[in-house]
């Protein structure tokens, strides 16, 4: 059981792999605390979190508020709230008494707020937290309903709902920490991914550095869509991960290799130009809905569609990611200096980003007196597909070439439970154009916009 348990920890630690989520993460020997040490702010609950944990029983409850705004340039200098509220129960089923090497977990989310990713005017989302439980959407949503049981050290399964909303990792963090920009989150040639579907995995670990995954997904999965029966109606989404921990310059780690390929017929990027449509936009691909809106500045009856879109029948992208501490305090293997990379390509056919590449530079507990602060500066480059209404680009001079970020954040951990992110990002959209207040098409500026993470666990 000890095997299974530092396996458990090590994948969920190093922030490997799309499958095994489920693995709970290592409990304190309390929760308890006064109210500056206590790893949550409603504490251990009188002894009963503590005897759950115990139990191998886990609930959090976290809460995080993003004020931002739009300082100069994108649609309109706006400023807005989001909020996410995060309710997560891990069950760890050998902890439990009941049998080895099992791990259940139910995830929800919450959205609410003021949503102003639309005046930003980029493509890609500048906070990953918007796309929570959808676009925009106020509303709750179901991430995660799965178990995963390790059949030995080596060997795990996987079966039911995953949550995919934000990979971790050591220094890119999940939606929840570190960068907000989209494209700093997840590798944007990944770009149909789906954030929550039903599918099973299997993991083997041949080695303590090595981890081997393979998934086969429901290609159409969201937040909100809970029918298992319908996971695979129209096809399956294929995975293939590998991941190799290193030790270069002698701090720690990783490499990673994803590989993905699905048979779900999509809406194809090569169109008859007379045929560009306004389904095309708003209905496929709703990051470009801003498009639509400049399209019909230009010419209003070149949305109407003619002839049936062509479409394509598989799709596939790979991505190569690195991260890497350059240093590291003797003894300490969570703090540090560190860089990450990545860079993915995909068919460009079905999906409209053609390649992406990201890299960033992150400290970890590098001010004095601040062991658990990180701060970090990070740029994300999305090309997109020279297959993507190449009419539109020769003869209205759109853009829709590539849209590049920069962002850089310092998160402040205030308590063990409550951490403050400022934060500045500088965009540079793949649009050219958009539409004023008053309905006229305009140049569209570099976008700055600032804002705040907030998180408080309960």
């Amino acid at each position: 059981m000890k095997n299974l348990f530092k396996l458990a920890a090590l994948l969920s630690a190093r922030g490997t792999a799309l499958p095994v989520h489920s693995a709970p993460y290592a409990t304190p020997d309390t929760w308890g605390g006064d109210l500056a040490t206590r790893p949550r702010l409603t504490g251990d609950w009188g002894g009963v979190r503590d005897d759950l944990a115990k139990k191998g029983v886990v609930l959090d409850v976290d809460a995080y508020w993003w004020p931002q705004k739009i300082t100069r340039g994108g649609k309109s200098t706006s400023g807005g709230n989001w909020s996410n509220i995060n309710v997560e129960l891990n069950v760890d089923t050998g902890k439990a008494d009941l049998w080895k090497g099992g791990f259940f977990k139910v995830k929800t989310v919450t959205g609410f707020g003021h949503y102003i990713g639309n005046d930003t005017g980029t493509i890609i989302p500048a906070n990953a937290a918007w796309s929570l439980p959808a676009s925009g959407e106020d509303g709750t949503g179901l991430l995660e309903f799965s178990y995963l049981q390790f059949l030995n050290p080596q060997l795990g399964v996987k079966l039911g709902k995953m949550d995919f909303s934000v990979t971790p990792g050591l220094f890119t963090g999940d939606y929840r920490t570190q960068f907000a920009n989209l494209g700093l989150k997840v590798p944007l040639a990944a770009a149909l991914f789906p954030i929550s579907t039903f599918g099973a995995s299997v993991i083997y670990v041949p080695s303590p550095d090595v981890t081997l995954s393979f998934m086969l997904l429901g290609p159409s999965g969201t937040i909100k869509s809970n029918d298992v029966s319908k996971a695979f109606d129209d096809g399956v989404f294929v995975v293939a991960n590998g991941e190799v921990q290193t030790n270069l310059f002698g701090s720690i780690g990783n490499q990673s290799l994803l590989l993905y390929w699905s048979n779900k017929e999509r809406t194809s990027l090569v169109q008859d130009p007379s045929n560009i449509a306004r389904q095309l936009l708003n209905e496929k691909y709703p990051w470009f809905g801003n498009l639509s809106e400049i399209l019909g500045g230009f010419a209003p009856g070149l949305a109407a569609p003619t002839q049936p879109l062509n479409t394509e029948n598989d799709t596939w992208t790979a991505v190569y990611s690195a991260e890497q501490f350059l240093w590291q305090p003797p003894g300490d293997p969570k703090r540090g200096i560190g860089v990450f990379y990545s860079a993915g390509v995909s068919d460009g056919r079905a999906n409209p980003i053609k390649y992406s590449y990201t890299l960033g530079l992150v400290g970890k507990g590098l001010v004095p007196g601040r062991a658990n602060d990180d701060f970090g500066i990070g740029w994300s480059l999305a090309e997109i597909s020279d297959s993507f209404v190449p009419y539109l680009r020769d003869n209205f001079n759109l853009g829709l070439n590539r849209e590049d970020a920069v962002e850089m954040y310092y998160k402040a951990t205030v308590t063990p439970w409550l951490s403050v992110s400022p934060s500045l990002q500088i965009i540079n959209s793949a649009l050219n154009k958009t539409i004023d207040s008053s309905g006229n098409v305009k140049d569209l500026d570099t976008t700055y916009l600032v804002g705040m993470r907030v998180g408080i666990r309960f």
